[in-house]
C-alpha cells in the first residue's frame, strides 16, 4: 500500500484553498506510476515526495497534473508537500528553520515558520524572474476568454512573466470581467504557445488587493484556486510597474469563482521573490496499486 494525503493550501478551514494531492514515499514509483495516481487523483497537481540523493538538498518535489504534464516551479505543489513534513515533525521544532528543495532544475530555499497559537506558515523561495512577451491582439486575447476588448484595463499589456514558470498575466478592468471569463481552451493555448506561457493569469487592481483567475488548457488545468507559480509573477509586475509599493507584502485573492477562496502573499525584494501561506491536512488514505 501507498501512503497518501490531501492537504488545503492558502486555507485556514477545510475545503477551502487548492486541495493538494501528496503523495510521500515515492521513490520507488515509476513516473507512469506518478502520471497514473495523479489522473485517478484529478486534482489540478498531485506532488511526490523523493529524497534528494544530493548534496545540500533536502528533498525533492515531482508534481504531475492530471493529464500527465509535469509542472515545476514552487506553487501551491510545493508549499502542500512542506506544511505536509512540518506536520509530521520533519522539519524539527524550531521557531523558524530554513531548508532546501529540489523542483525541476532549480534548488530554493523553504522557510518554515512556527508562532505558538497560529498555523505553521511556510516561505518558498522561487526563481529569479523573468519578463517574456507582450500579447497586444486584443480582439483575440479577449476573444480567446469569452471577453471583449474594453474588458482589458487601460494602459496595462499582457504579458509573460515567470519565477521559475512564465505565465502570460491579463489585466482586466473589473472583478466582474475577471469573473465573466470563460477559457476557449484551443484558442488560449494558441495563443500561450506564441507567447511562450504556460498558463493565463487574469487579475484586476480595481480593489483593495489583485483578484485573480487562473487557466492552463496546455497542461489539462481547467481553473485552478491558487496558483502560487502565478502570483510571484504578478506580485514582480505589480511592484515594478507602480501598481504596488515596493517593499510591502502583496496578498492576492484567487478560488472565489470556484467557491474555494484563497489568499496569497509574495514578497518581492529586487529579484528575490518570496511565497508563502498556511493550509491544512484535510484527508489521509491508502493506494493500492497492484
Amino acid at each position: 500500500m501507498t501512503r497518501f494525503y490531501f492537504v488545503d493550501v492558502f486555507a485556514d478551514r477545510p475545503l477551502t484553498g487548492n486541495p493538494l494531492a501528496l503523495v510521500p514515499d515515492a521513490d520507488d514509483l515509476t513516473v507512469p506510476q506518478m502520471q497514473a495516481i495523479a489522473r485517478e487523483f484529478n486534482q489540478s497537481e498531485t506532488t511526490f515526495l523523493l529524497r534528494p540523493g544530493e548534496e545540500g538538498v533536502d528533498w525533492r518535489l515531482r508534481s504531475f497534473t492530471p493529464a500527465g504534464a509535469e509542472v515545476d516551479g514552487a506553487g501551491h505543489n510545493a508549499l502542500g508537500a512542506w506544511l505536509w513534513l512540518a506536520d509530521q515533525g520533519l522539519t524539527g521544532d524550531q521557531p523558524s528553520v530554513t531548508m532546501r528543495q529540489r523542483i525541476g532544475a532549480e534548488i530554493l530555499d523553504v522557510e518554515i515558520l512556527r508562532t505558538p497559537g497560529e498555523p505553521t506558515r511556510i516561505v518558498m523561495d522561487q526563481g529569479v524572474p523573468e519578463f517574456g512577451k507582450q500579447v497586444t491582439d486584443a480582439e483575440r486575447l479577449t476573444g480567446a476568454l469569452g471577453l471583449r476588448p474594453e474588458h482589458l484595463s487601460p494602459g496595462a499589456t499582457a504579458h509573460v512573466v515567470s519565477t521559475g514558470v512564465g505565465h502570460l498575466l491579463v489585466p482586466l478592468a473589473t472583478r466582474d470581467a475577471v469573473d465573466a471569463a470563460v477559457s476557449h481552451d484551443r484558442d488560449l493555448a494558441a495563443i500561450l504557445a506564441e507567447a511562450g506561457g504556460e498558463g493565463c493569469y487574469l487579475y484586476t487592481t480595481a480593489g483593495d488587493e489583485p483578484y485573480t483567475r487562473f487557466f492552463n488548457p496546455t497542461v489539462g488545468i481547467a481553473e485552478d484556486p491558487a496558483t502560487g507559480t502565478a502570483a510571484g509573477p504578478l506580485a514582480v509586475a505589480l511592484v515594478r510597474s507602480g501598481r504596488a509599493p515596493a517593499g510591502a507584502p502583496v496578498f492576492i485573492e484567487q478560488g472565489h469563482r470556484l467557491g474555494r477562496p484563497s489568499r496569497l502573499r509574495v514578497d518581492v525584494a529586487g529579484d528575490r521573490v518570496r511565497l508563502s501561506g498556511s493550509g491544512l491536512i484535510s484527508a489521509r488514505g491508502e493506494l493500492r496499486l497492484a
